[in-house]
């Protein structure tokens, strides 16, 4: 019986092929570049936005807070704002929690 080599006997291929690994890379580069544009720049481009929102928020703004909630911000501080959401009734939730911004009188047209 005659032995024979590995390559030979059919378990691995006589000759690998030798690639430079180019397509390989341009294609992770490619990836990169989808996830950045599809993914990570529209995420950074809401938050941004959020900051700016709840940085300008002000006494007398109406707001929609992310648990549904509509009211008429009465006292803004540092992390909290003061929301009036009927007569004489007022909730204090965080600033953060604030969704949108409404026009003047949509509370009142509801």
């Amino acid at each position: 019986m005659q032995i024979l080599p590995a390559s030979q006997a059919g378990f691995l291929p006589a000759g690998a092929p030798q690639g430079s690994g180019g397509l390989e890379i341009i294609m992770l580069v490619v990836l990169m570049v989808v996830f950045y544009f599809f993914l990570i720049r529209p995420q950074t481009k809401r938050a941004k936005e959020h900051r700016e929102l709840v940085s300008a928020l002000d006494k007398g703004d109406e707001v929609v807070t992310t648990g549904g909630l509509l009211g008429k911000i009465t006292k803004v501080s540092d992390d909290f704002v003061v929301l009036e959401i009927a007569d004489r009734l007022e909730v204090k939730v965080q600033k953060h929690s604030v969704q949108a911004t409404l026009p003047k009188g949509t509370i009142k047209s509801i």
